[in-house]
């Protein structure tokens, strides 16, 4: 072992120990060549008497060109994007194409309200490229810097910027289609609970300003737009802790607890968890899904502690992280991927049906 004031043993050192060339050791650690099973053994020996771990990552990545992490940033605290099943969906899909570069992810959370933060901390960090998975807001100042920096950058539609490879879906007509069908039952009360508009939107009816707001968020203003298509005059309530069970339960219980006649029979929900929240509100106050009320999602995950399966927009969160991955790892490898606009379709499930059924 190195002792103290020694220097630190190197691949060329321990290739000396073990009599090979310095490729044959470098072959035995990276795993990647045919060497014959005495020789790697002989090497490993010589490394475990000289205290070698390994050769050093840095170096190896500065040689390759490559910082070995992909950043990832999500809106808000960490710990919300983990408790979003679809959140998990998507990073679940990056990872997996992720690995077969392979690369690390480096998970970046953003306080909401206050995107700027995040560039002081991207400025410190070498990176090969930053996904923006699930960012809010239409703009966000970290471009101004990654492209400075000549860093190649990736999003699920927001940032909305030409200089970022996009995975978009339709928000806009894809809520419309999931309205259209609660229509198409016979559904004339109809409201929606929706995402926040902005960082700083608080629970209850959306104000107009908010959907013009430079940092509205993209997938919640698309959304809503899409409701208004069909149900101009709909009531819309939005959550103020973003897409969460806690959320659709606050608004489904203002929306519900009216008079009979005053009460939705339908409400579309822009995020699955939402509408779960909107179901048990409706439960908790004695009204059946889909009998006295229907109710729908966005997004497709599964939500097994939920005794319903609800009818909802399927996104494919698994699917929309590898369409990320496989571009990252295209672009990695030198190409110039376009951005591509991810299909989306209808899943009907036991949530909906014909009004007073």
């Amino acid at each position: 072992m190195a002792s103290r004031g020694q220097a630190r043993p190197t691949l060329r050192t321990v290739a000396d120990r073990a009599g090979v060339s310095v490729s044959t050791a470098s072959l035995v650690f990276s795993g990647k060549g045919p060497v014959a099973a005495t020789t790697a053994e002989r090497v490993k020996a010589a490394a475990a008497e000289l205290g070698f771990a390994g050769p050093n990552p840095l170096a190896s990545s500065l040689r390759q060109g490559r910082a070995g992490a992909i950043g990832v940033l999500v809106d808000g605290r960490l710990q919300m994007a983990f408790r979003d099943p679809f959140a998990i969906a998507v990073l679940d899909g990056l990872a997996e194409e992720l690995e077969a570069i392979p690369t690390g992810m480096l998970l970046l959370g953003q306080p909401s309200g206050s995107p700027e933060s995040t560039v002081p901390r991207l400025s410190g960090l070498a990176l090969d490229a930053v996904v923006f998975s699930l960012c809010g807001p239409g703009d966000h100042p970290a471009v101004e810097h990654l492209a400075a920096r000549g860093i190649p950058m990736f999003s699920t539609g927001v940032p909305d910027d030409r200089r970022i490879t996009q995975v978009r879906v339709d928000e806009r007509g894809a809520a419309a289609e999931i309205t259209r069908h609660v229509r198409a039952l016979g559904h004339r009360r109809v409201a929606t609970v929706t995402m926040p508009m902005l960082p700083t939107s608080v629970a209850g009816p959306v104000p107009a300003t908010e959907l013009t707001a430079r940092d509205a968020s993209v997938p919640s203003v698309g959304r809503l737009l899409g409701f208004r298509d069909v149900f101009p005059r709909g009531a819309a309530l939005q959550t103020g802790d973003g897409s969460s069970v806690e959320g659709g339960i606050v608004a489904g219980r203002a929306l519900l607890d009216v008079p009979a006649a005053e009460r939705p029979t339908a409400i579309v929900a822009q995020s699955d968890v939402i509408a779960a929240g909107v179901v048990i509100a409706a439960e908790e106050l004695g009204l059946s899904v889909p009998g006295d009320l229907s109710v729908t999602g966005f997004d497709g995950v599964d939500l097994p502690w939920l005794p319903h399966r609800l009818t909802t927009m399927d996104q494919q969160g698994r699917e929309k992280g590898r369409i990320l991955g496989t571009l990252v790892r295209r672009t990695l490898a030198g190409g110039r991927p376009r951005s591509v606009t991810q299909p989306i379709t209808l899943r009907e499930g036991t949530t909906t049906a014909p009004p007073g059924r």
